[in-house]
Order: structure tokens, then sequence, then C-alpha cells
């Protein structure tokens, strides 16, 4: 921050401000989709924010750094969202194009949507503090933005503020406006939840871009656009988990997985025709999913998928519905069948 464009910015440059905030507005558009587990909400959150703060600039007092700042404002203004949204129930989707088998287990997370990787470009991978616990890679992954919904808001906040960004409790209990006690009191409580629910891969996902996850990828891709699904079967491993928000159905462990897996392509089989476009999302592999119906030229865009993966196997199939997701992911709309 500089001296100078405080004072523009003060003084109502626009402009200044802008300069101000740009090498923060990734990190905190990230830090409100950890909060929230939506990638349209993280959006909003992040332009409300940055109001909030343009409006609120004379009360910076600059006993904390101007990223502090910003990030009190942002966690906040998640909060808010939050609590708005528990009066307003959110709604469901439109539902699945045909009956599924029963479901091992319903969800209430319908409404977590993946993260585009260009948009991790330019975050720091580095916590400004030597108390983060996560690395980048981890703090990104779905598996652990759904596990954070599941948290209290407080909790919530304490664990992205401490854990992943490594802010001082001093600094979380000022933004949280609460007692440092009740900072570690609320870390404490969401790392046991954490390390109940999240039990360690028994393999590491292979390296981004490494010719391990690029063949998974490839051959995911393949099979699944052919309706092969004995050889998507083949790939998952024996507690994979199929999810597709909005919708609440939850498939647990391969024999689950590839009933329904087998039940999809049994329906596609009258259906349209699928490709599937490569993507990336919370640093995994993803793709934009589109769909042609029968005698179409043109395949139109439906949604993405994300593949979590262990060692040389899926651990985790997700289907995310939505032709504005596709966009988002900076995909066409539509391609040629």
């Amino acid at each position: 921050m500089t001296r100078i464009a405080l004072e523009r910015a003060r003084a109502g440059s626009e402009s200044a401000f802008a300069e101000l905030t740009a090498p923060f507005r990734r990190e905190l558009q990230l830090h409100c989709y950890r909060i929230l587990g939506s990638l349209q909400d993280a959006e909003d959150a992040l332009q409300e924010t940055l109001v909030s703060a343009w409006r609120g600039l004379d009360g910076f007092e600059e006993r904390a750094s101007l990223r502090a700042w910003l990030y009190r404002i942002a966690t906040n203004r998640c909060f808010n969202m939050l609590r708005d949204q528990e009066r307003r129930p959110r709604t469901t989707g439109p539902g699945l194009p045909f009956k599924p088998p029963p479901p091992t287990r319903l969800t209430e997370l319908t409404y977590l949507q993946p993260y585009p990787d260009e948009l991790l470009d330019g975050v720091p991978d580095a916590a400004p503090g030597p108390d983060a616990r996560y690395e980048m890679r981890e703090a990104v992954g779905l598996a652990f933005i759904a596990e954070l919904q599941r948290l209290t808001l407080n909790q919530r906040a304490a664990l992205v503020l401490r854990d992943v960004l490594g802010f001082r409790a001093a600094e979380v209990a000022a933004a949280l406006n609460i007692s440092e006690a009740t900072v570690n009191s609320a870390l404490q409580r969401a790392r046991a939840a954490l390390e109940a629910r999240m039990a360690p891969p028994r393999e590491r996902a292979p390296a981004p871009g490494s010719a391990l996850e690029r063949e998974l990828a490839s051959t995911f891709a393949d099979a699944f656009e052919r309706g092969d699904m004995d050889r998507v079967i083949a790939l998952l491993t024996d507690d994979a988990l199929v999810t597709m928000p909005p919708e609440p159905l939850e498939y647990v462990g391969r024999a689950a997985c590839a009933e329904f897996l087998r039940h999809v392509s049994a329906t596609r089989r009258s259906g349209g025709r699928l490709i599937l476009l490569p993507a990336r999302a919370n640093g995994q592999p993803a793709f934009g999913a589109y769909i042609a119906e029968p005698g179409a030229t043109v395949a139109t865009g439906t949604g993405v998928f994300v593949l979590t993966l262990a060692g040389d196997r899926i651990s985790e199939l997700s289907r995310f519905d939505g032709s504005e997701l596709v966009a988002r992911f900076g995909l066409p709309p539509a391609v040629p069948a």
C-alpha cells in the first residue's frame, strides 16, 4: 500500500482504490468461496466487500494491514449472506431426467459448486504466518470445501483464517468481533470435526498435470463418452463417491456407484450423445459436459464434471448441473456434435 494511493482513494479517487485492492481481489474471492461453498455467491460477496471497503475507507485506521482489514469485511459479508440464505430456502435443481436408483444417503450440500483453476492464478501460495496447517492444494480441494460447509460460521472462519491463511488469533478475533478464547475454542472444535470426517487418503493424488493425472482423466473421458461404464467403474476406488449438486443424492462405495452409472448408461442409450471438454477445477481434473439430442448437430453445455483422484484411481466423481457453470469455466456454450 502506498501512502499517496491511500490518500487519493480517501479523497474519492476510484482508480486509486482499485490500485490498492487489485492485489487482493483473487485471494478475497477464494476466501469467500471457502466460506460460502458457491462460486456464484463468492463472486457476489467479493463485489459487496469492495463496495463496503470503498464506502468505509475513512474508517480504516491502519492499526491492521489493509489486507487484514479487507479480510475482515469479506468474512462478515459472507456471514451476512449465509444468514440471509438461512431465512430463504435454497432452490433445488430441475431434477434428473430419469428415475435414479435409491441413493446411499442424502446430503444437504446441494449448493456446492466447483471453482475454476484459472481463478487461482495470482493467489499467494504461502501463508502470511507460521500457524497455517494446510497447503494451497489441499485447501482448495472439493472434499475440503465440502467439509467446511458442515461447520458453524465461527468454526469455519476460524479454521480458514488461522489454519489456511495463517492469521494470528488476535487478528481473527478482531475480524469476527469475538474474544481470542472464543476463536481458540471454535478452532479446536473445527479441527476435531475435520479430523473425524476427513480420513487421510490411502494414496495421494497424482501431481497436477502429471502423466498419471492426464492418463486417468483421458481414460475416464473416453470411457464415459462411449458409455463404457465397466471401464469407468474399473477406475473407481473401493470407497468411491458419486455426487450431483444440486441434487441431494449420494452414492457411496464402488457397488453403489456402479449401479448408478450403469443406470445412467442404460438411460443414455435412448437419449443423446455426451461430449466432455477438458478443464480444471479446485486443483483437480474437470470437464465441461455437453449433450446433443438424437439427430442434433450441436451439443449444448449442461454442467461440469470434477474428478477427485487417489493414487491411480478416482475416489470421487462430482457432476455439477448448470449451463452457467460452463460459461464460468471459459468453455463455449455449445460445440459441434
